[in-house]
């Protein structure tokens, strides 16, 4: 009988081997991966670096439609949150959390069924206040959003529990 004992790697590896397809059993981080919105939507991590990532999805206006036909807004907020949070975790180490301080949304042009991917870059990476920019775009490579955010990283008694 084999038993697994289990790896603790940062973020940042974990995610790394995860788009690799190398994680070994066994091998996890403090935080959880995937997120249960993410297996809910069936959000995939396609690129990520420190303070960086890209995730997509494939949209379907079946599932993730507005009355008009097209993608609701709120999934698109969901698709940016995503990759921010994704981007923002590879720099959290054990002991710490994080919590968006707020979500803007500048929505450019609509999307209809078919991939989608967010992608999610630190554009001031404070101690304790990060800003992150995120572009979704469609399948042609058009914006279909703008997302801006303010990420606030916490520690000690502030991040117990979360």
């Amino acid at each position: 009988m084999t038993e697994t004992t289990e790896t603790m790697l940062p973020v940042l590896e974990y995610l790394r081997r995860q788009l690799a397809k190398t994680l070994r059993p066994g091998e996890t981080t403090h935080l959880r991966y995937p997120t249960a919105i993410s297996r809910l939507l069936n959000l995939e991590v396609v690129a990520v670096d420190e303070r960086l990532a890209a995730v997509r999805i494939a949209a379907d206006v079946g599932l993730h439609g507005n009355q008009q036909g097209t993608v609701h807004g709120g999934l698109l907020a969901e698709l940016a949150d995503a990759a921010i949070g994704t981007a923002h975790s590879t720099v959290i180490e054990p002991g710490e959390s994080f919590t968006s301080l707020d979500l803007s949304a500048r929505f450019v042009r609509p999307a209809w069924s078919g991939p989608l991917i967010a992608t999610a870059r630190c554009t001031h990476p404070g101690r304790t206040v990060s800003q992150y920019q995120c572009e979704i775009t469609r399948e042609d490579g058009a914006v279909v959003a703008m997302v801006s955010s303010a990420v606030m990283t916490l520690r000690g008694e502030a991040a117990a529990g979360r």
